[in-house]
Parts: C-alpha cells; sequence; structure tokens
C-alpha cells in the first residue's frame, strides 16, 4: 500500500466524517419543538425553570456558538444530556453498545461465512437442481422484511417448539455463575443472530456464486483445467481469490444495512441494544440520545468502508497502480 493512496484516503475519510457531524448536529436542530417544552409537558415548569433548563442545554446561545461547543465536546467523548434517563448519553450508551456490537459482530461472522460457502458451493453445482434451489431459496429469504423474519423465527423456535428464549438478553432472576451466564446469553443471542443472518445471507451467497462462475472461465482457468486440476480445487485454490473482491465490496455495504435491520431485530427480540434505545428514544423524543446513536451508526459505515478500501487495495493489484 502507497503512503500516496493511503494519505488520498484518509483525507477523503476525514472530510466526510467532518461533514456528517455537522449533518448531525444540523438535523436535530431544525426539527420542530423544543425539549424545554417537552419536559414541561410532564411537570409544573416556572418561567425561572425553564430558563434553567434553556441553559443547561445549552439552548441559550446561538446555533454557531452551539455547534463549537457540540464539537468540542464530542473532541472529548461527550455526547451530551438525555432529556429522558436524565444522565449523560455516553452513560446510557455504555450498555448499549456493548450489546450491539455483540449481536452484529455474530450476526455478521454467521453471514459471511455461510453465504461464502453457500456461494461456492452453488457455484461447484452451476446449472443444476443444487445451484437452482440455493438461488431460489436466498432469494426468498433475502425478500423477507427483517421484523417479518424475526416473527417467524419467534413463533417455530419459541412458541411452537420450546427451544429457544425469545426476548430479552438474559433469563431475569436466573442466578448463575459466570458459565452460566454466558450459556444464557448464548441461548438469547442465537433467535436475533438467525434472524438477521436469514435475511443478509443471500447477497453473499449470490455475490459469490456469481463472481465464481464468471472466473471459470477467465483463461487462466483454462490453464489450470488443462494441468487436470478438479473442478473444486480451480474453484477454491484459484478462483476463489478474485472472487472475494466484490465479497469485501458488499461487506462494506452490509454494514449500513444490517445497522438499520438491528433497530427492528433489537425491537422485536427486545435486545437492550443500540437499535432497541433508538426505538425508544424515538417514541420518548430524546434528541440528544438520537443524535447520539445515529452518529455513531454514520461512523461505523464510513470507517467500515474506509477499512474496505486499503483492503481492496491489498487484494486487488489494478487498484495499487492508481
Amino acid at each position: 500500500m502507497t503512503a500516496r493512496y493511503f494519505a488520498r484516503k484518509f483525507l477523503a475519510l476525514t472530510a466526510t466524517l467532518y461533514a456528517t457531524v455537522t449533518f448531525n448536529f444540523l438535523l436535530f436542530h431544525v426539527l420542530p419543538g423544543s425539549p424545554v417544552e417537552l419536559l414541561a409537558r410532564s411537570g409544573h415548569y416556572d418561567a425561572a425553570a425553564r430558563a434553567q433548563l434553556v441553559k443547561l442545554f445549552g439552548l441559550n446561545h446561538s446555533l454557531i456558538v452551539q455547534y463549537v461547543i457540540y464539537f468540542n465536546d464530542l473532541l472529548h467523548g461527550n455526547f451530551g444530556f438525555s432529556y429522558v434517563y436524565r444522565e449523560s448519553v455516553t452513560t446510557v450508551l455504555g450498555s448499549a453498545i456493548g450489546n450491539t456490537v455483540l449481536l452484529l459482530g455474530a450476526a455478521t461472522f454467521v453471514t459471511v461465512v455461510v453465504g461464502v460457502v453457500l456461494g461456492v458451493y452453488a457455484a461447484s453445482k452451476v446449472r443444476t437442481a443444487t445451484d437452482t434451489a440455493i438461488t431460489v431459496l436466498s432469494l426468498g429469504a433475502w425478500s423477507m422484511p427483517d421484523f417479518f423474519t424475526g416473527m417467524l423465527v419467534i413463533f417455530a423456535f419459541g412458541v411452537w417448539v420450546h427451544w429457544l428464549p425469545i426476548s430479552g438478553i438474559v433469563t431475569p432472576g436466573l442466578v448463575t455463575g459466570f458459565w452460566g451466564h454466558l450459556w444464557d446469553v448464548s441461548r438469547h443471542l442465537v433467535l436475533p443472530t438467525l434472524t438477521l443472518a436469514l435475511v443478509n445471507i443471500a447477497q453473499f451467497s449470490l455475490i459469490t456464486r456469481n463472481s465464481l462462475v464468471e472466473a471459470m472461465v477467465e483463461d487462466y482457468m483454462l490453464t489450470a483445467r488443462a494441468k487436470g486440476l478438479s473442478r473444486w480445487v480451480m474453484l477454491v485454490r484459484h478462483a476463489l481469490r478474485n472472487a472475494l473482491l466484490p465479497v469485501v465490496t458488499a461487506t462494506a455495504l452490509y454494514v449500513g444495512m444490517i445497522l438499520g435491520g438491528a433497530i427492528q431485530v433489537e425491537t422485536v427480540f427486545s435486545w437492550p441494544g443500540m437499535g432497541l434505545l433508538i426505538y425508544n428514544s424515538v417514541e420518548q423524543r430524546d434528541y440528544p440520545v438520537l443524535e447520539a446513536c445515529f452518529l455513531l451508526f454514520a461512523v461505523a459505515v464510513i470507517l467500515t468502508n474506509f477499512l474496505s478500501d486499503l483492503l481492496y487495495h491489498s487484494l486487488d493489484p489494478r487498484v495499487r497502480r492508481t
């Protein structure tokens, strides 16, 4: 990787992050209504109390000054004060971030691994009944909304056969040691992970399958066939490296989609992560929490695309010459 390429990408990353922070600030400051008026509905606030709230939330400054304060707070890791929870947004986000990372990490691993394996297997059986079945089933799962798939999974594994818990991250009132707690969390993790994986496996399966089919007709594959290599060896050892390039791009795009899906899935399964926190904050109009969540989601997508560009540069020699 050349220093020039990295510097160009890093500058683009910095500019994008700055634009995202600015847009995130403006978005929540142009929304109608005032947080002070929202809080005043739930209690008896006189003019002096309202003035104190305006000062507490920093709304007594001009928009430019508020932006400078907001940007400076971000640099120090301060996301503001929650209107609903009456504590810092950083504290509110604490456990929710970890729970979401756990869910999305497990779902991403299962989705990418199973999707690529299915794609390789479908390519090895191209234009057969197996290939057609994998393609049709993948498209069918891909077409279903996250929340609908979640409800089907709940009915199948939680209500019908009673194999797995259907809500939360732990069983209420269950007192166990470390390994018992880990097992309990793992059981609660299965159904949300399965829901996200079922909906998203298709894109990796189809992309891998199509990339491998295209790679099999390249000249270097003709040379490998002339050496007497089996079709499976040709797929795995020679074609798969080139076929993984579109998978890298799909993974970067997948992060944005799975973050959106996490809001629905966490709500359906009452998983105490950022998705459920966003849902509750929308209902309660807790703008500082929403602002922080949207910013973190946007930064996650931007950083993932940045890393995928660097990885693509390492895998594809053609990119190195740009």
